[in-house]
């Protein structure tokens, strides 16, 4: 079975196994597992930032960040199709007690006269505009990478107004390697980035919050509240680290395969989404969104692919995704490409 209904599939390898199995650990609520206190020191150089705290998911990373950033009452702005807005179950007004504001955004690009409209004037009625996320790759506009201009004129305007930045970097890694630059340069502008280790990267568990001592040091203090303290977590770090250093080059490998996989499915005149226009062609990375003309259930779609051995994601409505990762070779991708070419022919 080719499984391309995410990069979170992926399971661990023999040498993952070897180097979790050898990992000395301790007890990390103590600060004594010196996996863990590896893992965030080389997670923290590699994005430039002082410190990072090891974190059980993204979800909790993304939210320690919005409890660090913001007060009580405060608004976040954030794109409408973000994780944090879209697929994250209301934690904000649950655990910061802000509320989010949605901004349009064209596939993730963000205009920052848009922005502006969205700041709220200093008067009584009106929350204060504290915080703006910014998600990169962009999960809901098919792993599109945020430009490095854009994020530069963004994070000028935020620093004009005093407005802190958080990103949510579950799949930044895709960002650098697509972009070409260093994950520090991507991470500079923001008070507070979250990064995932078991989605592209290949890990079993885990993320990493990476800013501030200062921030960090917040965080750690409601990792403990939201009940994420782990003992002897170096077992898992292990992993995180193993993946950062063996699977990070191969990403580009994953957005070759992405790539020609909807170039074939273009050619043959089925439905690959408009992100794959030329236009915007050097923000893919290693996501695919099929749209089909509905006169087929996607359900029944997905399923005729897992009959012939293809696994896809339902995105809602006539979208459907494939995600590609090093555990998906060329042959498996080119297998990919029969089966959905096979199945799209009688459904678009």
């Amino acid at each position: 079975m080719i499984d391309l209904r995410s990069d979170t599939i992926t399971v661990p390898t023999e040498a993952m196994r070897a180097a979790m199995a050898a990992a000395p650990v301790g007890d990390d609520v103590w600060g004594e597992d010196p996996t863990v206190i590896e893992l965030q020191e080389f997670g923290a150089g590699l994005f430039g930032k002082e410190a990072a705290l090891y974190v059980p998911s993204g979800v909790m990373g993304n939210q320690l960040a919005l409890r660090v950033l913001c007060n009580d009452g405060d608004e976040v702005l954030i794109d409408s199709q973000a994780h944090i807005y879209y697929y994250e179950a209301g934690a904000p007004s649950v655990i910061s007690r802000v509320q989010l504001r949605p901004v349009e955004s064209n596939r993730g690009l963000l205009d920052v006269s848009a922005l502006d409209a969205a700041v709220r004037p200093g008067d009584v009625h009106f929350p204060h505009t504290r915080l703006l996320c910014i998600e990169n790759t962009h999960n809901r506009y098919g792993g599109l990478l945020m430009p490095p201009d854009n994020l530069a004129e963004v994070a000028a305007w935020a620093a004009e107004r005093d407005i802190r930045l958080h990103c949510d970097g579950a799949r930044l890694w895709n960002a650098a390697i697509g972009a070409g630059i260093a994950p520090a340069e991507y991470a500079a502008p923001f008070d507070t980035l979250s990064v995932c280790l078991s989605k592209a990267l290949g890990a079993p568990v885990g993320s990493l919050l990476l800013g501030s001592r200062a921030n960090i040091d917040k965080a750690l203090k409601w990792r403990k509240i939201l009940g994420g303290g782990m003992r002897q977590a170096g077992i898992i770090a292990a992993g995180g680290l193993h993946a950062i250093r063996e699977h990070y080059g191969l990403l580009a490998e994953d957005h070759r395969r992405a790539a020609a996989f909807a170039a074939s499915l273009e050619a043959a005149g089925l439905g690959v989404d408009t992100n794959f226009n030329a236009e915007l062609k050097g923000r893919l990375t290693n996501i695919v969104l099929l749209r089909h003309d509905g006169r087929r259930d996607s359900s029944v779609i997905l399923e005729e692919c897992r009959r012939r051995g293809l696994l896809l994601s339902n995105m809602g409505g006539n979208m459907l995704r494939a995600v590609f990762h090093f555990q998906v070779g060329d042959a498996a991708a080119q297998s990919a490409v029969e089966i959905a070419t096979s199945v799209f022919a009688d459904a678009v």
